[in-house]
């Protein structure tokens, strides 16, 4: 189980992206560009919380608002965690990324009007959650002491990468989505989707915890 957390802690950093981060200096623009996408686009867990929440929003202006609210909250806590030298347990970090995406499962499933009787304004939710989501990120970059020649630069062109390979998959989801939404299957599987993703949440907070606790 260990080794599995420790997976789900450094997913989207292989050897030769470790190497680069360790050994690098000065700035490295397209390198970091690049690095940032890819980290998105394979970052599951930032995925999973995406795809919660766009699945009930029909209008573009909508996904705009609230992928604009993730983005504004992990790019503040992105720059400052690393320039700040903000120390956070990533296995923590990632628990609570993890619990976003339980929430935004229960959140689409109706669970708080059920169970609370009140609705939490998820627009304030999924920047909060954004915050840890940046945080996230900005603890991964961490790990590789990152040399500070060039860190500004670097760190700008990582974040713009996160945005580059957000928008290509988050325009992937889109496509996939909008096309299921014409099928009957979509009101029928609607409550089944999004209890697995409340399943697959639990998961990985799980994972990062029994990660923590064994750390």
């Amino acid at each position: 189980m260990l080794t599995t957390a420790s997976f789900a802690a450094a997913h989207g950093v292989d050897d030769n992206t470790r190497t680069f981060l360790q050994q690098n200096t000065g700035v490295q623009f397209v390198p970091f560009l690049y690095i940032g996408a890819k980290h998105m686009i394979t970052g599951y867990d930032h995925l999973l919380f995406l795809l919660g929440v766009i699945f009930f929003l029909f209008r573009s202006r909508e996904v705009l608002l609230y992928v604009s609210l993730f983005t504004l909250g992990h790019s503040i806590t992105l720059m400052s965690g690393v320039l700040a030298n903000i120390q956070l347990n990533a296995y923590l970090i990632d628990a609570i990324i993890g619990l976003s995406v339980v929430y935004k499962g229960f959140d689409n499933l109706g669970g708080f009007k059920r169970v609370l009787g009140f609705q939490p304004d998820t627009r304030y939710a999924v920047l909060i959650f954004g915050l840890f989501h940046g945080f996230g990120l900005a603890t991964k970059l961490q790990e590789f002491h990152i040399p500070a020649d060039g860190l500004l630069t670097n760190l700008i062109a990582f974040n713009i990468g996160v945005e580059i390979g957000q928008f290509a998959a988050l325009g992937i989801i889109l496509i996939l989505i909008s096309a299921w939404r014409h099928s009957a299957t979509f009101s029928r599987f609607a409550v089944l989707t999004n209890t697995l993703l409340m399943a697959s949440g639990i998961m990985l907070t799980g994972y990062q915890l029994t990660g923590y606790f064994n750390s």
